[in-house]
């Protein structure tokens, strides 16, 4: 057999595509830290994943605006590659968030390919693909969710990026040559990773997917100029660390306890902490064999940019029994609150609610339910921020007993189902309304819990998860707006499928793609849909926005993938019309 390091020196040939540069196209500047700290100020461009290390996903452009939206048609499109399946999967799909910097997009496909597009001159034109030779079938048997790669970061004269098998690659900017790759995580043991980096002080930040297959989650920290590994932190504290007592089983649980990291986190320059989500723990639906409040999974987790030392950390759902990770996006806002001015990090949860706390020490501000429908506890108690039925003395937590699968409940409803409230897709936050808008899943499943023996039911590139979700009820969704000072829920738009894409916010407008294939625009404060297209595929990925050559366009790639298709469709049954794609979509006036 071929071994997985050798698999690798036929490594990462980039394909040149003899297009040239359009005229007047000028060479971007270099990225360095100065201007991604600034990256907000650069209206025209968007050269972070979130658009600013806040994660606000917010562009100041206007010229598409409640006025003008309605004049919103194609501009132009381009055919992407990375359509085909491997391992489990029939087919990849699209999740990434293009970047734009200087009329030129950087965009992936689901097997990690980069493609430079040319946006001069009022269409697209490819500059070349980078195409990272993933073994399709050897990495898409162990990606528990898909075949995805949701972007890339800019970083001196280099695109780095990640592929599924668990690399880090740089390619030049001009050229479309490798330059150089590092293996970060490791597939033999069910490690793979489909977010973007997030470049912090020339260090490229990585996560981990995989809580499924029993891995032991981290954060890890990449010098882009030596190549070398400047620090890694775990999201499940080795023995005798701050954390590691939160394990209470007497059978190592937490050597295969989870705590995925697969979500692009944010980073505070003020205090040079970058805040990161973390996923569920291992095995998901199994709650008895790991005793204790699981740290740090289902948590948001604070640490220091340079060493990676954990700060603070929230955790959201203790001894999480629904596979509620906490994986998402943490939104960093300066606020006007009832009682003055904070400084939050918001977070919106798998579990159906969004919080609130001080991004400075990860105390308690508010949370909020976000879905119509939530049954696994009472509610948050209002001190702590912790659920109802939270009891710390307690190894295993019984929420709502009737909506907690245990060994003794084998067969239990949830809601929201284990999919979440929201799921990766992001959130976006307009500061000058001081609103947060949130793509909702409103579900509910059912869950089989399969008791997990210790020694034996864990076994390495399998699933360890100690049951399994069946037969999702109904799936819809909805786009929901809170005051980020208050938790009030000021708006929700109610859409026919579940919100599988992500938001943008511009100055009075909200934008989103739904799987069905149609895109559309809200009004940013009534949420009134103002405009509407159907681009004939199924949209998971999130809209951006840029400007080349004086005018606005917003970007979108479109081409339904992950796990939906595998796992849940049975919810959403019209969509198993929806056939595979691979096409950016760019919109303009």
């Amino acid at each position: 057999m071929i071994s997985f390091r050798n698999r690798l020196l036929g490594g990462c040939a980039a394909v040149l595509i003899a297009l040239g540069f359009a005229a007047g196209g000028a060479l971007a500047a270099d990225v360095t830290q100065e201007r991604l700290l600034n990256a907000d100020q650069e209206a025209g461009n968007w050269i972070l994943h979130h658009k600013d290390f806040s994660a606000h996903r917010y562009a100041t452009l206007d010229q598409i605006n409640a006025g003008t939206v309605k004049n919103l048609k194609v501009a132009w499109t381009v055919q992407l590659g990375g359509i085909e399946g491997g391992g489990i999967w029939s087919h990849g799909g699209l999740e990434g968030t293009p970047l734009a910097e200087d009329g030129f997009l950087y965009v992936t496909d689901g097997w990690g390919s980069v493609y430079k597009i040319d946006t001069h001159g009022g269409e697209g034109k490819l500059v070349w693909k980078m195409d990272p030779k993933t073994d399709h079938d050897w990495a898409g048997a162990i990606a528990c969710c898909g075949v995805d790669n949701r972007g890339v970061a800019l970083w001196g004269d280099m695109v780095v990026s990640h592929t599924l098998d668990g690399r880090l690659v740089a390619t030049d900017k001009e050229s479309g040559k490798v330059l150089w790759q590092r293996q970060i995580a490791n597939p033999d043991k069910g490690e793979v990773v489909t977010g973007a980096p997030l470049v912090v002080k020339g260090m490229a930040i990585t996560g981990v997917a995989g809580a499924e297959y029993g891995i032991r989650g981290w954060i890890a920290a990449t010098d882009l100029k030596t190549h070398a590994e400047v620090w890694r932190t775990y999201t499940i504290p080795a023995k005798g660390e701050p954390g590691s007592d939160t394990w209470k089983d007497d059978h190592n649980a937490a050597a295969n306890g989870g705590g995925s990291t697969w979500v692009t986190g944010s980073y505070d320059p003020s205090t040079n902490t970058i805040v990161w989500g973390v996923g569920n723990p291992g095995p998901d639906w199994d709650s008895a064999y790991r005793p204790g409040d699981n740290l740090y999974t289902d948590s948001s987790l604070a640490v220091d940019a340079d060493t990676g030392r954990i700060k603070w950390h929230f955790q959201h759902t203790p001894n999480d029994p629904y596979d509620y990770d906490s994986v998402a996006e943490n939104v960093l806002a300066d606020v006007n609150g009832p009682h003055g001015a904070m400084k939050i990090a918001l977070e919106a949860d798998r579990n159906g609610i969004g919080y609130a706390v001080d991004r400075t020490t990860g105390k308690f501000i508010w949370a909020t339910p976000f879905v119509k429908k939530l049954t696994w506890t009472k509610g948050v108690n209002p001190e702590t921020g912790k659920p109802m039925e939270y009891d710390a003395s307690k190894g295993q937590q019984i929420y709502n007993p009737e909506a907690t699968p245990t060994r003794t409940n084998k067969v239990t409803i949830i809601c929201p189902g284990n999919m979440g409230g929201k799921n990766w897709p992001p959130t976006a936050y307009n500061p000058k309304l001081q609103t947060w808008y949130i793509p909702v899943i409103e579900s509910c499943n059912r869950v089989t819990v399969e008791e997990t023996v210790p020694g034996k039911s864990y076994k390495s590139r399998e699933f360890f998860t100690g049951g399994g979700p069946s037969n999702p009820i109904k799936i819809t969704g909805s786009v929901t707006a809170i005051d980020a000072a208050t938790g009030k829920i000021t708006g929700k738009f109610e859409t026919p499928f579940p919100m599988l894409g992500g938001l943008l916010a511009t100055p009075d407008l909200v934008f989103a793609g739904q799987p069905d294939g149609h895109v559309m625009a809200l009004d940013a404060k009534s949420l009134a849909k103002l405009w509407d297209f159907n681009t004939g595929g199924g949209v998971s990925a999130p809209p951006m926005t840029f400007s080349v050559d004086g005018k606005q366009y917003i970007a979108l790639l479109v081409g339904q993938g992950g796990a939906w298709d595998k796992w849940f469709v049975d919810g959403t049954p019209e969509l198993k019309k929806i056939a595979p794609s691979s096409t950016l979509y760019v919109f303009g006036l």
